[in-house]
């Protein structure tokens, strides 16, 4: 079983940077802003990488 490579969010479709300079980070899936890229909020508090990671170019399962 190979290691997963480590998320980053620059590459989601989800993220985005927002204008507020305390919180700059950002995750339209999950609607919350952070001061820290938000795989790394996830996995801090749910033990779990992010499950709502999708690569940009790709759709979700809804087709959005």
């Amino acid at each position: 079983m190979k290691p997963r490579e480590p998320i980053v969010c620059r590459k989601c479709r989800f993220y985005y940077i927002t204008w507020d300079t305390r919180q700059p980070h950002g995750c339209r899936a999950m609607s919350f802003k952070s001061r820290r890229p938000p795989s790394l909020v996830v996995r801090q508090n749910s033990g779990q990488e992010c499950l709502r990671y999708t690569p940009k170019g790709e759709t979700d399962s809804n087709g959005t």
